[in-house]
């Protein structure tokens, strides 16, 4: 990918993520990877800090003999995503503008 990530659209895409249900991390980490180059070795810290923040609970349940731990938002969390799509929105319409329209104007 061309565009370089920013941490605030990591952030998004974890809250997008949980957004329908919890997940545990490596499975969080696999939905993540389908939109975005991360590695679990980045995603961790990413979700501590959502954590340390408010935006995400967790809880371990056992799978298999291990304890799995799992990730959920919280109204906060919730609150924050809503607050991130109204931003992304704006950015898109922003460079929309700014990449199609200029290629259209340049194609006339």
């Amino acid at each position: 990918m061309a565009f370089s990530l920013s941490a605030s659209m990591l952030d998004a895409c974890v809250l997008a993520v949980l957004l329908d249900e919890p997940a545990y991390g490596y499975k969080l980490t696999q939905e993540v990877k389908n939109v975005l180059q991360v590695s679990e070795s980045t995603l961790y810290p990413v979700l501590r800090r959502l954590t340390r923040e408010g935006f995400l609970s967790t809880y371990d349940e056992e799978h298999m003999g291990r304890n799995r731990r799992y990730y959920q938002l919280t109204q906060k969390g919730e609150e924050q995503y809503v607050c991130y799509v109204k931003e992304w929105e704006e950015f898109r319409n922003r460079m929309d503008q700014m990449l199609i329209k200029r290629g259209n104007d340049n194609e006339s």
